[in-house]
């Protein structure tokens, strides 16, 4: 794994612990040589990852879509920015360019790249691991509904296989290293 997609807020959230998980993580992968993908964002955890990627002398390509120029402020001191016409090309330009992804604490933009992420695994589109940093807990309640998923019959426990989870970047990207996908045999059966 040599590029890491990063899902994160467009906000810093309201607890400081989620800004220094987002510095934390950026300081990491810049000194293990991993390259950040992410949206291209300088706002909130998004740009809080890229700036100190970039500080740190660390390759980092935002991908943006034209239009969300007004609504996300472009970071101009990127390694790469690659310019999209469309939300559906910046996320498959994301996917085609990482080897793994990471979700920080977001919303609604944060919890659709990774669920997407996440489906594609379950389906075999991609075997590349998928991560959660869980910062003060924030992704505990996700967790708990994929649980509840399963225990309702509507997943398999090979769903919760897919998900690699920590607190800090070292123990996650060292989970999400040796990660193997779940062999076919446990993969969700579309007719179940």
């Amino acid at each position: 794994m040599k590029s890491i997609c990063v899902f994160a807020g467009s906000s810093a959230g309201i607890k400081t612990e989620y800004k220094e998980a987002a510095v934390s993580l950026g300081r990491y992968m810049a000194q293990k040589n991993y390259r950040l993908i992410y949206g291209g964002s300088r706002m909130g955890l998004m740009g809080e990852v890229a700036n100190e990627m970039l500080q740190h002398g660390g390759e980092v390509i935002g991908i943006m879509p034209r239009g969300l120029f007004s609504g996300e402020i472009v970071h101009t001191a990127l390694t790469e920015l690659i310019e999209v016409e469309s939300m559906h090309e910046r996320k498959a330009t994301m996917h085609e360019l990482a080897d793994g992804y990471i979700a920080l604490p977001g919303g609604f933009g944060t919890f659709e790249e990774l669920f997407e992420a996440l489906c594609w695994a379950q389906i075999g589109i991609h075997k590349k691991p998928v991560g959660l940093l869980n910062v003060n807990g924030y992704y505990n309640p996700l967790m708990q509904m994929v649980q509840h998923a399963v225990d309702e019959g509507f997943s398999t426990d090979s769903a919760i296989r897919l998900i690699n989870i920590s607190d800090t970047p070292e123990q996650l990207i060292s989970s999400m290293d040796t990660y193997t996908s779940p062999s076919e045999d446990q993969k969700w059966n579309t007719e179940h």
